[in-house]
């Protein structure tokens, strides 16, 4: 799989999101090296508090495939899944998890995390969760991508 090709269409994404006055964080759903959604967060716009990118592809993704059963997708995502978002990926049986910045990152730009890791989330399970979970894609490219969204630095 081309990881950084995927990552740099989620964060053009992201990008197309703050045009339209959304936070900085987009999401692409990927099946046999092909991106079948994408999405960017629409909470602002749809008066939403769970439309999050990850959310928001998991919905065009299911819709396209006609199946809630997402397995032999992976996703890739700016900024490490919330509970919220990690647990629609586990529900949705994605195979995996490709996130650029951290939940720590997020949370130093003023969002509300939970901080518990996607890694964490996973142990968590009772029975084996497969999920691959695999950080730090590209992550200096979103972390700038969501800090010129903030208009500082940290």
């Amino acid at each position: 799989m081309n990881h950084e090709k995927f990552m740099k269409e989620a964060i053009r994404i992201a990008e197309r999101g703050i045009k339209e006055g959304q936070t900085p964080f987009g999401a692409v759903i990927v099946k046999n090296n092909r991106i079948i959604a994408k999405a960017h967060n629409t909470v602002f716009k749809d008066n939403d508090p769970t439309a999050h990118a990850e959310i928001n592809a998991i919905r065009k993704a299911s819709k396209k495939l006609k199946t809630i059963d997402l397995k032999g997708c992976v996703i890739y995502s700016t900024c490490e899944p919330c509970p919220m978002c990690f647990s629609a990926i586990h529900w949705a049986n994605i195979d995996g998890i490709y996130y650029g910045a951290s939940i720590r990152d997020a949370e130093k730009l003023g969002f509300r995390e939970l901080r518990i890791s996607n890694k964490r989330m996973k142990s968590l399970s009772k029975k084996t969760v497969k999920l691959k979970i695999v950080g730090g894609v590209m992550k200096e490219e979103c972390r700038k991508m969501m800090k010129k969204w903030k208009g500082k630095t940290y």
